[in-house]
């Protein structure tokens, strides 16, 4: 029994360090606060729970029927990689870019008034997919999911609720986050991680247009 669950332990901690690894909930933070910027208290915190709701619910499906949604729509890996890729891009391009270059044409979410009941766009996309449920997540969590049992299955759901968890606190704390390390360090955090996943999405992109056209 002991070395069951001496077992079942050791896996849940090699599927938390792989999980955490990727999604890095720490690197999202100032793409949550560059979003939600302006936004009431009440907003951010919605936006925060479907944020963590939707990507847990794409990695559980994933887990459980992923390789029968990849067959059924005649989905790839590589094609996911290369729009994930994209997605991610573009985000990190806004960031760099900054929020108060053309404003006035370009208004984002966090530069109007939003109810508790509005932004789940940005909930969806960026936040839940492709920075907490991205290609590589998706990936890990089939592969942690698929060689196993029911028992494992439930592990790695269990696992990536807690980061999941994990990343709302976070979100909900990006404000004293920020009063804390200052505006202008989280300013310059923001344009560096911006930076960080462009660079990521273009290596994103590049590794799935390989895969798909097998250079």
């Amino acid at each position: 029994m002991r070395e069951i669950f001496d077992n079942y332990f050791a896996f849940a901690t090699t599927v938390f360090m792989g999980l955490l690894a990727i999604v890095n909930p720490i690197s999202s933070i100032p793409v949550f606060l560059e979003l939600t910027s302006n936004m009431d208290k009440p907003a951010r915190k919605n936006i925060a729970t479907k944020s963590v709701l939707i990507a847990f619910c794409i990695i559980c499906i994933f887990s459980v029927a992923g390789k029968l949604i990849f067959h059924v729509f005649g989905i790839t890996l590589a094609a996911l990689r290369v729009t994930g890729g994209i997605l991610v891009f573009v985000i990190g391009y806004e960031m760099v870019r900054g929020k108060d270059e053309d404003k006035a044409s370009n208004p984002k979410l966090g530069d109007q008034p939003v109810k508790a009941d509005k932004g789940i766009s940005a909930a969806i996309t960026p936040l839940a997919m492709p920075l907490m449920a991205g290609p590589g997540t998706i990936t890990t969590a089939m592969s942690y999911s698929a060689a196993k049992d029911v028992y494992h299955l439930a592990i790695v759901m269990a696992v990536y609720g807690l980061i999941c968890y994990i990343t709302y606190l976070l979100f909900i704390a990006g404000d004293r986050i920020v009063k804390i390390i200052g505006s202008n360090v989280m300013m310059v955090i923001t344009k560096m991680m911006g930076l960080i996943l462009a660079v990521i999405g273009v290596q994103m992109l590049a590794l799935g247009a390989m895969e798909l056209f097998r250079l």
